[in-house]
Formats: structure tokens, sequence, C-alpha cells
């Protein structure tokens, strides 16, 4: 039988669920909804919305390609400094975004200290383009994905792994076999938490790559710029974002919660 819960804690989490739930209510209230074609056609949602959609899943993809190995070294090796590299590779969570657009450019940029490089010796410059939306969207989300991969093989006893090196498995069909499917919740996890914190980026991606219509306007950006001339636009675009997050995470729920 479940343990009665206390009066004091469903005042709480009344408020706390009207907090969250206002803000999304007020925009559906105050949406023009009768000039919904006219603002989201003035508004370039289209074009945001897929450059949106094709910034966030790259980061995604490459947050995992690089995040995973990166949780793997924080959890299982014993390189000498491991809580050094994991502040380090934990920092964006916490720095604020336009900071890490600086730290970017700082970089990345045209005269940074490895842009000034890529562009005198490959005539490559990232900066105000796609690919700098993509990189900065993967800075910023990058760290959740190795958060919830180090959590998930933390969780995982590593003596499954011996047992099967015991039984002639090689490390590899370890991995593959063993360890990646018990891992499967957090990666999920992980790689939603990553596309979603991606999909709304913001600051770092206007620092370093701009607000370019059709090359750099993700929709978060688009939103910022049409609330300047078009309020009931930019409400119908941030409810784009809403609508798209929730359906995420709701087809998602039980992955997540798989992985908490």
């Amino acid at each position: 039988m479940r343990s009665r819960t206390p009066t004091a804690l469903w005042i709480l989490a009344i408020v706390g669920a009207v907090f969250v739930s206002l803000p999304l209510i007020a925009l559906l209230l105050r949406a023009p909804w009768g000039d919904i074609a006219t603002s989201l056609s003035g508004a370039g949602a289209g074009a945001a919305l897929r450059l949106s959609i094709v910034v966030s899943i790259t980061a995604t993809v490459l947050s995992l390609l690089l995040g995973v190995p990166l949780a793997w070294i924080l959890a299982r090796s014993r390189l000498p400094g491991r809580s050094v590299l994991r502040a380090v590779v934990v920092l964006p969570v916490v720095l604020p975004p336009v900071v890490g657009g600086i730290g970017l450019l700082a970089a990345l940029g045209r005269g940074g200290v490895v842009g000034r490089w890529l562009y005198e010796a490959f005539d490559l410059q990232v900066t105000f383009t796609t690919t700098g939306a993509i990189l900065a969207t993967t800075f910023v989300s990058m760290p959740l994905v190795v958060l919830a991969t180090e959590a998930g093989l933390r969780s995982i006893d590593e003596r499954f792994e011996q047992v099967a090196s015991a039984l002639g498995a090689t490390p590899r069909y370890a991995i593959r076999r063993i360890v990646l499917p018990m891992l499967g919740p957090q990666l999920a996890a992980g790689a939603v938490l990553a596309w979603a914190r991606a999909l709304g980026e913001f600051g770092a991606t206007i620092t370093f790559a701009g607000n370019l219509a059709g090359r750099t306007q993700t929709l978060p950006l688009a939103v910022y710029e049409t609330r300047l001339t078009d309020p009931g636009g930019a409400i119908f675009l941030s409810l784009i974002l809403v609508a798209i997050s929730v359906v995420v995470l709701v087809v998602m729920r039980d992955r997540i919660t798989q992985a908490a």
C-alpha cells in the first residue's frame, strides 16, 4: 500500500506545475490564430524549421560520436586528472551560451587560435556558416550525452564483461553485445536531451554563427528576430518549437524514465 502523500507536497507540486505550464498556456491564449498563415509565411518558418532540424540532428549525431567515447574514458579508465577532464567537458552545461560562443570564436574564428590556421592552410572558415551553427550546438549539447552515458556505464557491473572475456569474447564483442544493449536507455536519454538542447540553442549560435536567414538562422533565432517586428509570428514560431519538443519527449518518455 502506498503511503499517503503529505498535503504540503501536493501544494508545492501544484505550484510547480502551474509555474511551468503558465507560459505555455499564455502562448496558446495570446496567439493571433486568425493571422496564422500570414504570420508564419512572413516569419520564414519553413526555412528556419528545416535548418533547425538539420542542425539539431547533426549536432546530436556528433554528440553521440564524440560524447560516448569520452564518457567511457571518464567511467572506465584510470586516466590521471579525470575529475579535471570531466569538469571541462561538462562546463558548457553551466556556462552562459554566449560565453561559449565567444570561446568558439576565439578558437575557431577566422582569426582564432585554430581558425586562423584552417583559413590560411585550407581557406576554410566555419563562422557564419551552417557548419558553424552545428559546431555551436554540438558544443552545448554534447555534455548531456556524456553525463547520461557515464551514469549508465557506472551502473553496469563490470563483471559481465569479465565473464564474457573469460568465455573468449573480445573487448569489442563484449562492448557491442553486452554493454551497448544494457546502456540503451541512457544512450537514448542522452540523445534526446542533446537533441532538445541543440534545437533550442540560441546564445552560442548567434554569437559564433550569426543570424543569417537560410544559412544559420535556426528557429530560436527566427523567434528572436521576428519578435521585433511581428510578435504574433514570434508566438507561432515558439509554439512550433514547443510542439516538436513535446511530441519527441512524449514518444521517448519510457526511455528517459528508464535512464533515470
